[in-house]
Order: structure tokens, then sequence, then C-alpha cells
């Protein structure tokens, strides 16, 4: 978008945009908190990019802001600390001239009940564009310089010594759109030969069978075949499960924390001959999304309402072949796609995700037959939740032993490695009991 162009778009879209990251700031996640009701396609595009960019980079400009102020803003004034993030944004990211941002913010100021306050909101841009040179961070302050939390930062730099500016670099990047074709429907060849007549860019992965990579993101309207379950949205790292899982024919097969369903259906289009297909959940409401997944795919699974680190309440007794563990994890490999996570996570939740990972395998490793295979997954990039927590699960589990490559048969993914969100897997297997 040119910002010659975005400086004439309408105030709704930058209320929007204000409104949603102000809820980020008050504990929601971005998406739910933004409401695109009464935009066009156009200003709802816009409104959902100035909130992304928003908490993208909300470390970089709460920083530039603070000697600007006299006083720090309250924690309860969430809009007023969002409407001058939304402003920068518009300044620093999309380019929009400075008279247009500056009167748009003081717009939308009035708009919001900030009237009283539009001479001050004013002043503050205006002496921010007066010294804006000397408000660019430096690598010297790594909280604004990569825009992530400190907590997060120290993490990183402990698991990754050599790498975490690549990853919290990586991190501030527009992430890109990936397609998991339904081989069930069609080839992919085929499907890239629909998306080529349809005008998309796409190649074909090699390391996945079913993976594609589109050259830029569009709207999933303009997808062929997506509403016939032709094709589906889903990010390359994730395509990894069904590999790791090596299915076959007549296998029973769980997975534990299935919601909303992309790897449980990529599952069933992988190997349409199981003998059956456990998808278990502990939060109903998404096992809703789950069926819709499914049934847009024309696949069936055995959903189950249910805590997987609890099976007396919903195994019937029959061992699995295989199990996928999906675990709730800190999100921390899939930044660029959520960037709300460097607002929403706190330090203090990593010890509360270990514990639930952990009792999510040692709930669910008695339900693996002997010689069967377990794939421990995160979209985590903190060692953890990773390999820490697998090294410390099979020094206490003598059945388990990992599969692949010693010791550990784990793979971690970088965020942006070979164009996938950061992810975890570990390939474990049942010996002798």
């Amino acid at each position: 978008m040119s910002a010659s162009a975005d400086s004439h778009e309408p105030l709704a879209a930058r209320l929007s945009a204000i409104r949603a990251l102000a809820g980020v700031l008050g504990g929601q996640s971005i998406e739910p908190a933004l409401d695109l009701d009464g935009l066009n396609a156009r200003d709802a595009a816009l409104a959902r990019n100035l909130a992304y960019e928003g908490a993208r980079w909300f470390h970089r400009f709460e920083a530039a802001l603070r000697p600007l102020l006299h006083k720090p803003l309250r924690n309860k004034d969430t809009r007023l600390k969002a409407l001058f993030i939304i402003a920068l944004v518009q300044l620093e990211r999309l380019r929009v001239p400075d008279h247009a941002a500056v009167t748009t913010a003081v717009d939308a100021a009035r708009a919001l009940g900030y009237g009283s306050r539009a001479g001050f909101i004013n002043a503050v841009l205006r002496r921010f564009l007066r010294e804006r040179e000397s408000l660019q961070p430096s690598a010297d302050n790594p909280v604004a310089f990569y825009s992530h939390p400190a907590w997060l930062i120290d993490m990183l730099a402990s698991d990754w010594p050599e790498d975490w500016p690549a990853i919290a670099e990586a991190n501030n990047q527009p992430p890109p759109m990936a397609l998991r074709v339904n081989r069930q429907r069609q080839t992919r060849s085929a499907y890239l030969e629909r998306l080529a007549e349809a005008g998309i860019q796409a190649t074909a992965v090699a390391e996945l069978a079913d993976g594609v990579l589109l050259t830029r993101p569009v709207a999933s309207a303009q997808l062929p075949g997506l509403s016939a379950g032709e094709v589906s949205i889903q990010d390359l790292g994730a395509q990894l499960a069904a590999d790791f899982l090596d299915l076959q024919p007549g296998q029973r097969v769980l997975d534990a924390c299935a919601a909303p369903g992309n790897k449980t259906a990529h599952i069933l289009e992988r190997q349409p001959d199981l003998a059956d297909l456990v998808a278990v959940d502990v939060d109903a409401e998404r096992l809703g999304a789950l069926a819709t997944n499914l049934d847009r795919l024309g696949l069936v699974a055995d959903v189950k309402s249910g805590d997987a680190g609890a099976p007396d309440e919903w195994w019937d007794g029959r061992p699995f072949d295989r199990i996928l563990i999906d675990a709730p994890c800190s999100a921390t490999g899939v930044i660029r796609r959520h960037p709300d996570i460097k607002l929403l996570r706190k330090s203090d939740d990593i010890a509360q995700f270990r514990r639930r990972q952990r009792a999510l395998l040692e709930g669910v490793w008695p339900l693996l037959a002997p010689g069967g295979r377990l794939v421990y997954c995160t979209c985590s990039v903190l060692s953890a939740e990773n390999r820490r927590q697998i090294e410390v699960f099979l020094a206490s589990v003598p059945a388990a032993r990992p599969l692949g490559e010693a010791p550990y048969g784990d793979r971690q993914i970088r965020p942006g490695e070979a164009n996938m969100d950061g992810f975890y897997y570990a390939c474990l297997e049942k010996v002798g009991e």
C-alpha cells in the first residue's frame, strides 16, 4: 500500500486497530479484539495490518514514546497508549505522510473521548517528528531494537547464544503463506496448475509431500478449491507432523491435542486406511472448529471432548499404534504469525506450560502399544519446553527410546528456517515392557 493512498483512508480503520491493540494490552488475543464490522475489505485489511504491526513493534515504539512524555501513561490508559503506538506505526512502518498521521491520530483521540488531550497528543507526535533520528533504537537496548520483552530475550539468549538475534529478527518478519494439498482430492502438481491458471504464483516444497508455498500471500477467498476441501492453509513446519508419525494402514492413531484440527485432517489425508483416529481436546469450543475443518475436507474422526492427560475420562482401553501430542506451549516459534504473543506471554507462563506438557506425556504414554510411536510437538523455540522436557521424560521412562539420530531423535526448527515457523519434534518408541 502506497503512502499517498493510505493517507486518504477513513478514520474507522485506525479506530478499529487502536481498540484491538488496547484489547491486547488488556490481555485479549488480537483476533478476538479486532472488530471489523462495517469496514469494507480494504479498510478491514488496513485495520488488521495496523493492529498486527502495532503488536509486532510495540516494544520499540513504547521505548521511543517514553522520553517524549513528562510522566508515563497510566496502566489503565490502554487506548491512549495504543493510539500513540498506531500513530508511530503509520509514521515508521507504513510511511504515511507526517501531517496525515498526526491529523488522524488527533481525530482518533477525539473519537475515543480524548478531545481534551488533543493538543497534548499533537505535541508529542510533533516532537517525535523533530527528534525522530535520535529516537531510533540501537542494539545496546535489545528490548527496543528487537522489539521483544526482556524476559523473552533473556531466554532466547540462554538457549541460542549465537543465534538469538536472528531468531528475534525472524519473529518480526511477515510470515509466508503455505498450503497443504489434500492428496485424497488431487495431486500437488495438478493444484499448482490451478493456482497458475488463477494467476497465483507458487512452488512445491521439496521436503514436504503435500506442501505448497505461495510467492505472495493472497486472500483465502482467492484460493481455488479451498471451500471444497481440496486444499488447506497450514504452515510448512506444522505439516511435518504427518511425516514423523510414519502412518501405516490399519493403525490406531490418537491426536491428543487435536483442535482446531489441521494436523488431524492431514493424518487422515495422508493415510485414509487407518483403523481408527481418535481426536481429543480439552477445549470444547475449539472442537467446533475441528468438526468444521473435517466436514469441509470430507473426513471422519472419532472426536472426543476431554483431557488427554486424564485418559480415564474418554479412553476405551484399546492401545494406539501412533500418538501425536501437539502440546500447549509458549508459541514462541510462531510470533511472526501471532505478534501479540510478545505482549500476552509472561516468563512465569513457561513453568505452567512445562507442567502441562509433562502431564500430557505421562498421561498418554500408557496408551501407546509396545512398538508404537509417540510424536511430541510444540511451536516453541525454548529448550525448557522442548529438548529438556524430552530429556527428563526419557530419563524417567525406561520403555521410551528416541527414534532417529541420537541422542534424542528430535528436530528444532527456527522461525523462518526453510520458510517454516518455529517447531520442535521428538519421536519416541515404546520398547518391550
